[in-house]
């Protein structure tokens, strides 16, 4: 298998970059379901562009280019060990080139291997089958949306939904409520793989490997086709919206597993994927290891808006604000007054200076000095995709990280620094809306896994600290022009996100009666 290593390489750089044929379509579904003048609208216009500019620049879709997870089924014989080999060397090569962000770190000391190569990582699960060649599946599933997966051990209490037993309507309550629990922080509208059964590691591998399932297929167990078509229609009931906006679209897909379990044992585990839903496949032949087959279908030529082609490059803002919101541009360092101004779903341009900052960093400042002036400041939580020539670093991919973790800090580096801005995903919690409120700040919503169209924005690395963290948690001082997103907490106590959780809390209490008899 002398082009195993080739192969798979592109099977990475493909998955990377190309959202396949069957998740773009699902992702206009969404978009034809959406009033486009809202802030769910702007959202999936926003990432609409982003997805052909990936495939056009050839760069990631994401900058959370996720976990590497293969499944490879093979021939009796197929010497894996050599296969493994090509694997790892193929993972070193697609970081070095910018289509995958080092991401395997070590949980003791924290340190970045720097090359996706670590204890654990990548994921690699062989089986053998009684077929002639290879096929290989591979899915890069980020950080935001896996930690939103969830298990239940029923029976269970549900928020809003009451008990829910050791049947079907039980594992109904706990889907409806997976949805739920997740709200905007896994860049919804997303897609869910659901795990019946099984112990609790295995339960989670049959949620995962849904995923590989393509969107529009059929389940053939009866009962799971009725659920899957349950959860779809009613899931989108709950009001949650892209990016936990509010709005008509929360789910894209849902696929459902089941296997038996102990009979004391009744796990429900649900993998969360979010809209960047990047998995491929190859069947490869076993003598020389060259793709014989892609298994899912390419993207290319998949428009997920007639309006705008999938292949077209946009202009780096967007080029209409949501209905009732107002556009306000703004210059680093902002003012107090100018922050104080802004009101929940005013959209922002930013130019300027703004420096990165995820949870190394935020640890890093509750006890040190910042390496630069971060008074009237703007921190992006972002962990880039960067590379580095002759001329210095380059931004390949520059979306925003979920916001969530950063809660057991941000209120304080709000308030020791005189931060004006926080950007993110996925809103924040009551300690930082309160620091927002008291020392004058404003929470950003950037569209989660857009990364070509913010990277459009970032028009010069102005320099990096703190590198011994790794490339996505170091401190990256970028120049910026034209970077749009929403306020969503403001410095007046108003939080979209609070909102839209109490308004779908309230929409999913209307699912606590029975529906399969």
């Amino acid at each position: 298998m002398q082009n195993f290593e080739e192969s798979i390489y592109n099977l990475i750089v493909e998955t990377s970059t190309n959202l396949p044929g069957d998740v773009r379509r699902a992702v206009a579904k969404g978009r034809a379901l959406e009033d486009r003048a809202t802030r769910s609208g702007l959202a999936l216009t926003t990432i609409a562009q982003n997805i052909g500019m990936a495939e056009l620049q050839v760069s990631p879709i994401c900058q959370d280019t996720g976990m590497p997870t293969f499944i490879i089924h093979t021939p009796v014989g197929v010497n894996q060990i050599e296969m493994k080999k090509d694997i790892h060397s193929a993972i070193i090569r697609a970081t070095k080139n910018g289509k995958l962000r080092p991401n395997s770190v070590d949980s003791l000391t924290g340190e970045n291997s720097g090359d996706n190569l670590g204890a654990g990582t990548p994921v690699i699960h062989f089986e053998q089958w009684e077929e002639e060649n290879v096929d290989v599946r591979l899915i890069l599933k980020g950080g935001g949306c896996e930690n939103k997966n969830i298990q239940y051990s029923l029976p269970a209490e549900l928020e809003g939904l009451g008990k829910a037993g050791r049947d079907l309507e039980g594992i109904r309550k706990c889907i409806l409520h997976a949805v739920y629990q997740a709200q905007g922080q896994g860049c919804s509208a997303g897609f869910i793989g659901v795990g019946i059964g099984g112990d609790r590691t295995t339960g989670y591998e049959l949620a995962k490997k849904q995923l590989f399932r393509k969107v529009e297929d059929v389940n053939p167990v009866e009962d799971l086709r009725k659920l899957e078509d349950y959860i779809m229609e009613n899931a989108n009931k709950l009001g949650i919206g892209t990016m936990g906006f509010g709005g008509e679209v929360t789910l894209l897909g849902c696929k459902i597993g089941v296997m038996n379990r102990l009979p004391a044992s009744f796990f429900v585990s649900v993998a969360y994927n979010c809209w960047a839903f990047r998995r491929q496949g190859i069947l490869v032949e076993p003598a020389t290891g060259n793709i014989k087959e892609w298994l899912y279908e390419s993207g290319t030529g998949i428009s997920v808006d007639e309006a705008a082609p999938a292949v077209s490059v946009p202009a780096a803002e967007p080029a209409d604000a949501a209905v009732g919101s107002r556009e306000v541009r703004l210059t680093t360092p902002v003012s107090e007054e100018e922050i104080r101004s802004l009101r929940v779903g005013d959209v922002v341009i930013l130019s300027g200076e703004m420096h990165t900052g995820r949870d190394a960093l935020h640890k890093y400042l509750m006890d040190h000095d910042a390496p630069v002036d971060l008074n009237g400041a703007v921190i992006y939580h972002c962990g880039p995709v960067m590379l580095k020539d002759d001329e210095g670093w380059h931004v390949k991919a520059a979306g925003p990280t979920t916001s969530i973790r950063e809660e057991p800090y941000q209120g304080e580096i709000i308030k020791k620094f005189g931060i004006r801005a926080v950007i993110g995903k996925g809103g924040m919690g009551p300690k930082t809306l309160q620091a927002l409120q008291e020392h004058g700040g404003v929470y950003l919503n950037a569209i989660g896994g857009a990364a070509q169209y913010y990277a459009e924005c970032i028009k010069k690395v102005n320099a990096v600290d703190f590198m011994e963290f790794g490339i996505p948690e170091a401190m990256w001082h970028l120049q910026v022009d034209g970077f749009a997103a929403i306020v969503t907490m403001d410095a007046h106590g108003n939080s979209l996100h609070a909102d839209v959780e109490k308004d779908s809390a309230a929409k999913l209490a209307q699912f606590r009666e029975p529906v399969f008899k």
